[in-house]
């Protein structure tokens, strides 16, 4: 399996597991939140922050644009939310320079495409497709075309809707998330044998998208041999918005970083062999020889 670049990082098997910090809309729309979800990230050792873009006038579902919604910034319409928690070029170029400065990779999930277009500009690294998108047929077509790595969540698909867009965007360059799009999780529809089943069919590395609470479920992941691992994050899961409830705090965050680590230090090689470590032990309790 050849594994995929993704700014300086390789992932695939063999390759440090790549985790993603999930931004997404959890800066709800200010950007000195946004920079300190940044800070949460680099201090916990990630690789990658990732955010979310949108055209809101496209992306929001026709019957969701009126519905009105209590906000902390004053009751609006599902649209106007939307467009209130946009960022756009001055906040992404702001957002470009200090993930470099903090050492990480970024990139967004776009939602339509002038949103590629958009990242493009901004020369994200990677693209990432939400599992909502999908089924979107243009969209995808229009990341395939950038060249760039792309990272395609399979939450809420059939296999069927699996195969064809990576039949749109092809092999190369793809890695595959396995996930299921309920927020939280309930472990018992985590399904994380997915992992080497996606493996198995697509021949590309297979990482782990978690919308759990709690870190089990993402560390057994990783035991499974998921090449990359996506968290959303926030600074308080009490915290006004859709995503923070199934999010990982700063705490959270450095305790997930540090034990994938471990695990894959304790994963091995599968070749049994006696370590120097274990002769001591050997010669004084193995009585026969």
């Amino acid at each position: 399996m050849t594994p995929v670049t993704i700014g300086s990082h390789e992932i695939g098997p063999g390759h440090a597991c790549y985790v993603i910090a999930e931004i997404g809309i959890n800066h709800n729309g200010d950007l000195s939140l946004a920079k300190r979800l940044i800070d949460t990230a680099a201090v916990a050792g990630c690789q990658a922050v990732k955010f979310q873009k949108r055209t809101p006038d496209i992306s929001t579902p026709e019957n969701q644009k009126n519905v009105e919604r209590d906000t902390p910034w004053g009751t609006m319409t599902y649209l106007e939310y939307k467009k209130r928690i946009e960022f756009e070029d001055d906040e992404y170029s702001e957002i470009a320079r200090y993930s470099a400065e903090k050492g990480l990779d970024w990139f967004a999930s776009p939602w339509d495409v002038p949103s590629v277009e958009f990242l493009e500009k901004h020369n994200a690294v990677a693209h990432k497709v939400a599992s909502a998108c999908i089924t979107d047929i243009p969209l995808l077509q229009a990341l395939r075309d950038t060249g760039k790595p792309i990272i395609l969540s399979t939450g809420m698909s059939t296999m069927d809707e699996i195969d064809s867009a990576v039949e749109t965007v092809g092999t190369d360059n793809l890695v595959l998330m396995h996930a299921t799009s309920t927020y939280p999780l309930d472990p018992t529809e985590a399904n994380l044998r997915m992992i080497h089943t996606l493996r198995e069919r697509f021949g590309v590395p297979v990482g782990y998208s978690g919308h759990e609470t709690g870190l089990q479920v993402s560390l057994a992941a990783m035991g499974m041999g998921a090449d990359a691992l996506e968290r959303h994050i926030t600074l308080d899961r009490a915290m006004w918005g859709t995503d923070h409830g199934a999010s990982l705090e700063p705490t959270g965050l450095t305790k997930l970083v540090r034990d994938v680590r471990v695990i894959e230090q304790a994963m091995g090689d599968g070749v049994k062999k006696v370590y120097p470590s274990e002769e001591g032990p050997r010669a004084k309790l193995r009585r026969a020889v």
